[in-house]
């Protein structure tokens, strides 16, 4: 997925943690359309860190790393898929207003950054559906 996100130019923001040379963990960010024309509105995701490194704060590091990216491209928002216990903390939440479809809506989180709330249907770019 992060291999098409990137030759397909839709790679905004890729981000890695290293120790000594060696990738710990990732986090990609690319550009999602809602349906009623929401500008700078981004996905987040993936986002992995090795097995053998989790719950060392690496995830977080990464989460807030960016959030600031985010800020500093001037966003409106961002969304994303996953467990919203963990994700709450990074201020993400679930939106009636914002929908993926076929995806139960407590896993479908976002966070405004600034401006106000999109309504409408999320689509994330063609390469989440990547085979390979």
């Amino acid at each position: 997925m992060v291999k098409a996100l990137r030759e397909s130019g839709a790679l905004s923001i890729s981000l890695v943690a290293e120790d000594e040379g060696n990738i710990l963990g990732h986090v990609a960010l690319s550009p999602v359309t809602i349906s009623d024309g929401a500008d700078s509105w981004y996905g987040l995701g993936p986002i992995s860190v090795l097995p053998c490194d989790q719950n060392k704060g690496i995830g977080s590091k990464l989460m807030n790393a960016a959030i600031q990216e985010l800020n500093n491209i001037n966003a409106s928002g961002c969304v994303l898929l996953g467990d919203s216990h963990y994700y709450r903390r990074f201020g993400f939440n679930p939106r009636e207003s914002l929908v993926l479809p076929d995806v139960p809506p407590e896993y479908f989180q976002a966070l405004l950054i600034q401006g106000s709330w999109p309504r409408g249907i999320v689509t994330y770019h063609e390469s989440f559906s990547a085979k390979g």
